[in-house]
């Protein structure tokens, strides 16, 4: 075991990688925010995203004194968007509280909104090369399938015993870069369907290697049915080409972004536009059902294409209504398909 970070140093030293955006600038901010935006998505969806954050927000004062529409404008099509929600808030935190300086310790990491022990680790480590173990997806692949520890890795006895496994590996040296040797090995080698044993530099000892069974590793999370949701979207249009987009509340799907309103029935549309947009209706066109997949349900969404004449001033009292031209809604923070079906009208 004490040999483990040896041969995965040594094998990092000649395979690993070293030329991702990342890895240019090492700053604590710069490892906070690809942390966070590689959690739950590969590294190829996750560059162009990266870069383009960086060159309007170069670093953290920039970040909090942007505002969360900026923020969640350039995290549309990433996806869970709590996770910009939350790096705008700790942005602010840490330029209100530390100094615009992320803190250096675990525990002050750990109590800003959104960095868990995880990422807290991947910071201390790779940032401020202080010795502290990480367990995202990609190192607990790793750890289960090398010393066959079976359980769903999100449990907690489970998650328990691989902090406590990582805190074993973790060499005496070379912190930075035994943390990301872990993380290029789950990414490159010991991936989830097609693991490259053969290649492994710790594959004599890994014990779901010797089974002869490494795709057994780790054990799935126990399955459930998602249910299947629908919604009904006013796709309102005024004469002069112009949507009405009704910003989300902060917590649930899709929290503080730009989308059109919407209804669980077709038949509440009618009461929504009399009570909340006080219009005539010209035309009601339907348009093509949308199906998206959330990690919890399915949702499959039902536009309404609504051609009207009406007073643009004249919403009921809700000031997330707004009716917005084409391209300025396209620079807000919106859902992907929602931005899609901007796009096509």
């Amino acid at each position: 075991m004490n040999n483990f970070s040896d041969r995965l140093l040594t094998w990092f030293d000649t395979s690993g990688r070293k030329d991702l955006p990342w890895q240019q600038q090492t700053t604590p901010y710069h490892v906070w925010l690809s942390e966070i935006m590689l959690q739950q998505t590969q590294v190829a969806t996750v560059i162009p995203y990266y870069l383009r954050f960086i060159q309007q927000f170069p670093d953290i004062t920039a970040l909090a004194n942007a505002s969360v529409d900026d923020v969640l404008a350039l995290w549309t099509g990433l996806g869970y968007y709590a996770r910009a929600r939350n790096l705008y808030k700790t942005a602010v935190i840490v330029t209100e509280s530390h100094q615009g300086n992320m803190p250096s310790n675990i525990d002050d990491l750990v109590a800003l909104p959104g960095i868990g022990r995880s990422t807290a680790g991947a910071i201390m480590a790779l940032a401020y090369h202080q010795r502290s173990p990480i367990l995202d997806g990609n190192v607990k692949r790793v750890l289960t399938r090398y010393a066959a520890i079976e359980g769903w890795p999100g449990s907690k006895i489970v998650e328990t015993k691989l902090w406590n496994f990582a805190e074993q590996l973790l060499p005496q040296h070379r912190f930075a870069d035994y943390i990301q040797a872990q993380m290029d090995l789950g990414a490159t080698l010991c991936t989830r369907s097609k693991p490259n044993c053969s290649a492994c530099p710790v594959n004599h000892d890994c014990q779901a290697f010797t089974q002869g069974n490494p795709k057994k590793y780790p054990t799935p999370k126990p399955k459930k049915t998602n249910p299947t949701r629908q919604s009904h979207w006013i796709v309102a249009q005024s004469s002069n080409g112009e949507l009405l987009l009704e910003q989300r509340d902060n917590r649930g799907i899709w929290g503080g972004l730009w989308s059109f309103p919407e209804t669980k029935t077709i038949g509440e549309l009618d009461d929504y536009c009399k009570l909340n947009i006080h219009f005539s209706t010209n035309t009601i066109q339907p348009l093509a059902t949308i199906k998206h997949v959330f990690s919890h349900f399915k949702l499959n969404i039902h536009p309404h294409l609504i051609n009207c004449t009406c007073n643009l001033d004249h919403i009921a009292d809700n000031n997330k209504l707004k009716w917005v031209k084409i391209d300025e809604a396209l620079q807000l923070g919106l859902p992907a398909p929602v931005k899609l079906l901007i796009q096509s009208l």
